[in-house]
């Protein structure tokens, strides 16, 4: 399969995000390198409920799905 441009993740990158939504917990999504183009990564805080199918690929955009944790924002100085 071709790579994907930069401008078609950018734009398939909402679908992605309310499409995980209804499908798990989402931590973050964001554009990745991937597949010698770009991709939408997908971070979850915990695994999807048993037998959910998560997609692939969103308007063509491959997809690559990490579960993570929770985010939590540090306290100032903290690293």
């Amino acid at each position: 399969m071709r790579p994907v441009s930069l401008a078609k993740a950018r734009a398939a990158k909402a679908k992605a995000l309310a499409t995980f939504r209804r499908l798990g917990s989402v931590a973050g999504v964001g554009i990745a390198p991937m597949d010698g183009g770009y991709g939408i990564k997908v971070n979850l805080t915990r695994e999807p409920a048993r037998g959910t199918a998560l997609p692939d690929r969103v308007d063509g955009v491959p997809v690559r799905v990490e579960v993570v944790g929770s985010v939590h924002k540090l306290a100032s100085g903290r690293l």
